[in-house]
């Protein structure tokens, strides 16, 4: 009972958060700018959002196929179409709770293919770490392709807006800049003044963990059979991704001359924000006008872009994680009669 209350708890939670981000940007939007909004949706081209959610099926399917290249070496050969059914059931299963996915698609291999629990979960590790990578190296590609234009955002949206608020002088601001870099020196000298006690920590010992757990789930790629298949599969899922957002720019008359570097910008700040709130919910959108605003997009066609993208990536999820949840237990009925059976035997 008292998980089912957390369940519920995080749910509303993340869900809640969404909502207020969705609240927060429409708030200060005027009746024709909403209007605008729903006009784009109204007009845009869906034969692109169409082509977008193509790329994105034939992204989970590679997924799942570099996924089961992970779990042949260790004994286990389960059938492509049940391993991309329990990739989409871990999609639609992480969108109402975080990191339900990972454990939901573990499950269904357990039961239909007989893939131990904690060996295919420490495979998802590995594939987690692997993604990770890929995103850190795009934001920082991104950083570079973008730096003169993150510069004058930041000069223009934040500095300049937080100097005025607080009335700093120049003087003052170079000193803000000093204070900040003090501020960091000096948390350093305390980790490793206090390191020792730290290393006593509960939260200290857990992050460690993690990060000792990303070290060996990378050292479990050395067992993967071709790896430049695999290299490959991981390059083709990463510029799908890049795809199926940039696509979606050709939906409206104001985004579909941006090139493919506003492509890139959208979908590593976008990912940040489905990092930082579940799903992306009310977040994702907002990103995306504001990383479009980079380009001189309305902040307003960059909310509908970005509800856009969302959307149509949020529904094919929902669909297909549904579809997987219907039919796996139909393409393996001789499982499931089988599994019926023994219970039957069991209860007598």
């Amino acid at each position: 009972m008292k998980n089912k209350i957390l369940a519920i708890a995080r749910f509303t939670l993340f869900f809640g958060i969404g909502i207020f981000f969705i609240w927060l940007f429409l708030r200060n939007l005027s009746s024709d700018q909403k209007s605008e909004i729903l006009n784009s949706f109204g007009g845009a081209n869906y034969w692109w959002i169409g082509l977008a959610i193509v790329l994105g099926v034939f992204s989970h399917y590679l997924r799942a196929l570099r996924w089961k290249m992970l779990i042949e070496p260790l004994g286990y050969k389960p059938s492509n179409r049940n391993t991309f059914f329990a990739v989409m059931i871990g999609y639609l299963a992480n969108l109402a709770l975080p990191r339900l996915g990972e454990v939901s698609r573990c499950t269904v291999l357990t039961r239909y293919e007989n893939v131990p629990f904690n060996k295919s979960f420490g495979t998802v590790i590995t594939e987690r770490v692997l993604d990770l990578m890929v995103f850190v190296f795009l934001f920082f590609l991104n950083l570079a392709l973008q730096f003169s234009r993150l510069s004058a955002y930041i000069n223009e949206r934040i500095y300049k807006p937080l100097e005025a608020k607080l009335h700093l002088s120049t003087h003052l601001s170079g000193s803000l800049s000093i204070l900040i870099l003090g501020t960091g020196i000096l948390f350093l000298v305390l980790f490793l003044v206090f390191r020792k006690r730290l290393a006593k920590n509960k939260l200290y010992q857990k992050v460690l963990g993690l990060l000792m757990g990303f070290l060996e789930g990378m050292k479990s790629l050395v067992k993967v059979k071709n790896i430049w298949l695999f290299v490959f599969y991981t390059i083709t899922i990463w510029t799908l991704y890049l795809f199926m957002a940039y696509f979606v720019y050709f939906s409206l008359p104001e985004t579909a001359k941006l090139g493919l570097d506003a492509g890139l910008a959208s979908l590593v700040f976008g990912t940040i924000g489905i990092m930082l709130v579940q799903g992306g919910i009310g977040i994702y959108p907002a990103i995306v006008a504001e990383t479009l605003v980079l380009y001189a997009v309305d902040p307003t066609k960059g909310y509908a872009l970005g509800w856009l993208i969302w959307t149509s990536q949020t529904l094919t999820i929902i669909l297909l994680g549904i579809l997987s949840l219907i039919l796996l237990p139909i393409f393996n009925k001789k499982f499931t009669d089988e599994q019926a059976g023994k219970n039957q035997v069991e209860n007598i």
